[in-house]
């Protein structure tokens, strides 16, 4: 089965083009040159030569008997990708010359090798490699993918039987199931005899953590931070037996948000501690003392490691809580998160800023269908104090088009964006200051009634905040609503100077978002919505519309019935066909404390669950700092022109990035 990459369509394998939009399946556009007609099993473009390929990361494993694999990588050892250990010659998978670069890993002939297996004679006999393959077949689905998005869905899949799985991947699926950005995500897997194949996410070219701990211009509380997502992390990974994954410092990677991350999961031994470089000889090295189990202390062996190697000056009070680890003073992840905020509360009072108190999180947790093995995995996951930094904004980018849609033969939708954006900038500190109003209207009313109405109101209300916007100080919800008010007033004026009358009054919706900083602000009347996307919380809706339908649900009549009356998408209120008392705004306000993708959407986007629908391939890749906003909506567009098309379209994406709030 190939999946459209444009709309999500399966195709069955032998197509060459969707049979439901005509996107192809075997050729795919260079994102760099817009080449169109370069190979989906091409590494790079043989037009401009960037790299376009799809690009995994291959981890094939010996399993041990009764245990799974444990992470070979020394605690203090930094070093490349080629590192790992090959597989003894009795695997069927052992390096030989039918397993050179370009050869296939799959007997499907899908992942293909792009780095040379490791020789025998470069390793001993523990069977763990890890190397960079190249999907041939990107748009084929997978069976673990299957697994995951009936996870979503909450269907089970009876042709996947997880007893097929090899265990090492139950663990990711476990834990991606969580939520946990820090893992990688895992794409497809297999078993052949006692060897373990996984391809997940590839990491392999994302930052070391040890490069930014050494530099001069990292702050001591931004390390904190990183010594606080440690601990969150080993609360995640101790219920599957995979806080190895934390002791080795190749394997600690910052994503483009300076947020820690794991480039793999290693898997501990059930009895084993390890240790790192004795004092005498300085050097690195990992041994196992049988019998004792994994404590926190290693964590903090970790954290001594990469203050030796980065050559960090450490203040007094980490290295007592380093002493306070080792002899066992500090014996539990709580006790250690209370012991690191007391730390930032000294370096307030040395002038940094300082942590917030330490918030309870309920984390939520799926499992795939019929695996009790994986319950058992994930019902061992207690609820953990997760610890909150104050955020700052770092950057903020928008892009908002319209289209007049492939049914209508004017546009009668409008928007506005204006934004300030002040940025200072010093050797040690950087601190940006963002100010944006986002104003989507859908006129109504006849033949160049919508338009007039649709650009009124967005002026009326551009005008407004320019006079009444203090600075750095978000409106109040009074203002707001005067403002929303403001427009109702200059539209239904109109309507009265003209004498317009019934179908013919004109009328808008109308969505507004305001930011300052880290807080925000929306307004709406109508259909037009906000959308909020995070990594942790997935796509969310907003606001709700006002309309007869959703006016039912509210008095507690059931959706279905509700949404089979005639008028079910009947507005309720819009501006401009009546004076203020008819319509009641609502105004809501929320904090931006994570990375965020908002949407302004007319009707002719939202139609038909379009975005519930598509969000993972349209929206979820615009969050990363690297994705062109521009580019998104236009996509956006066309997709509701694939879909809906019936209406005029328009939406208005802002991409809000923070980050710790470290400087003094």
């Amino acid at each position: 089965m190939l999946i459209c990459p444009q709309c999500k369509f399966e195709n069955p394998n032998s197509n060459k083009f969707c049979q439901n939009c005509g996107t192809s399946l075997t050729h795919k556009v260079c994102p760099e040159c817009s080449t169109d007609d370069v190979p989906v099993n091409a590494l790079r473009c043989h037009n401009c030569d960037t790299e376009c390929g799809t690009v995994f990361w291959a981890i094939i494993a010996k399993e041990t008997t009764g245990e799974a694999l444990r992470g070979e990588g020394d605690v203090g050892d930094v070093g490349g990708e080629g590192d790992e250990q090959a597989i003894p010659s009795s695997s069927p998978l052992s390096p030989s010359s039918q397993m050179t670069l370009g050869s296939y890993l799959d007997s499907q002939e899908r992942y293909q090798l792009l780095d040379p297996l490791p020789t025998q004679t470069e390793t001993a006999i523990i069977a763990d490699v890890g190397v960079r393959v190249l999907d041939c077949q990107p748009y084929q689905i997978s069976p673990i993918e299957a697994i995951l998005e009936s996870q979503e869905s909450d269907l089970l899949t009876p042709s996947v039987e997880t007893s097929e799985i090899p265990h090492l991947a139950k663990l990711y699926i476990a834990l991606q199931s969580q939520g946990e950005r820090g893992i990688p995500s895992i794409h497809d897997a297999w078993q052949q005899g006692d060897i373990q194949v996984l391809i997940i996410e590839n990491r392999s070219a994302w930052q070391h953590l040890l490069d930014l701990w050494q530099e001069e211009t990292t702050s001591s509380l931004k390390i904190l931070h990183w010594c606080y997502e440690m601990t969150q992390l080993w609360a995640v990974l101790e219920p599957v037996n995979c806080r190895q994954s934390l002791l080795d410092l190749s394997n600690l990677r910052l994503d483009e948000d300076q947020t820690l991350a794991l480039q793999r999961l290693y898997v501990e031994s059930s009895n084993s501690q390890p240790a790192t470089e004795s004092p005498e000889d300085g050097q690195s090295q990992t041994s196992t003392i049988p019998e004792e189990p994994l404590t926190i202390q290693a964590l903090g062996r970790v954290w001594q490691a990469l203050f030796r190697q980065s050559q960090r000056t450490q203040f007094g009070s980490v290295v007592q809580m380093l002493g306070d680890l080792e002899v066992g003073k500090i014996q539990t992840i709580a006790q250690l998160r209370s012991r690191l905020e007391e730390i930032s509360i000294e370096l307030e009072a040395l002038g940094t800023a300082t942590l917030p108190p330490i918030q309870e999180k309920n984390t939520a947790v799926s499992t795939i269908p019929q695996s009790n093995e994986l319950e058992d995995i994930i019902s061992k996951t207690d609820d953990m104090p997760t610890v909150v930094l104050a955020m700052q904004l770092s950057s903020l980018e928008d892009a908002g088009r319209t289209d007049v849609g492939r049914q209508r033969h004017h546009n009668e939708d409008y928007f506005g964006i204006e934004t300030k954006i002040q940025k200072l900038e010093f050797p040690r500190s950087r601190v940006l200051e963002g100010h944006g109003l986002y104003i989507l209207c859908d006129g109504m009313g006849g033949h160049a009634g919508g338009e007039i109405a649709s650009e009124l109101a967005v002026n009326t209300l551009r005008q407004y905040f320019q006079e009444h916007w203090i600075a750095n100080q978000l409106p109040t919800e009074d203002s707001i609503r005067e403002a929303v008010y403001l427009a109702n007033e200059a539209i239904y004026k109109l309507n009265q100077q003209d004498a317009r009358s019934g179908v013919g009054r004109m009328g808008t919706t109308l969505v507004m978002l305001l930011i300052q900083d880290t807080q925000a602000a929306v307004a709406h009347v109508g259909d037009s919505r906000l959308y909020r996307l995070t990594r942790k919380q997935g796509l969310e809706q907003v606001t709700v519309d006002h309309e007869v339908g959703q006016r039912e649900i509210n008095r507690g009549v059931e959706a279905s019935i509700a949404y089979a009356r005639p008028d079910a998408y009947q507005l309720t209120q819009a501006l401009g066909p009546r004076d203020e008392n008819s319509i009641n705004p609502d105004v809501g306000f929320f904090d931006i404390n994570e990375d965020t993708l908002l949407l302004l959407a007319s009707d002719g986007l939202s139609d038909n669950d379009l975005l519930e629908t598509h969000w993972q391939t349209h929206l979820e890749p615009l969050l990363s700092s690297g994705a062109n906003l521009e580019r998104g909506v236009t996509d956006l567009i066309d997709l509701a022109n694939q879909h809906n098309g019936h209406d005029n379209i328009t939406g208005i994406l802002i991409r809000a990035k923070v980050r710790p709030n470290l400087e003094s």
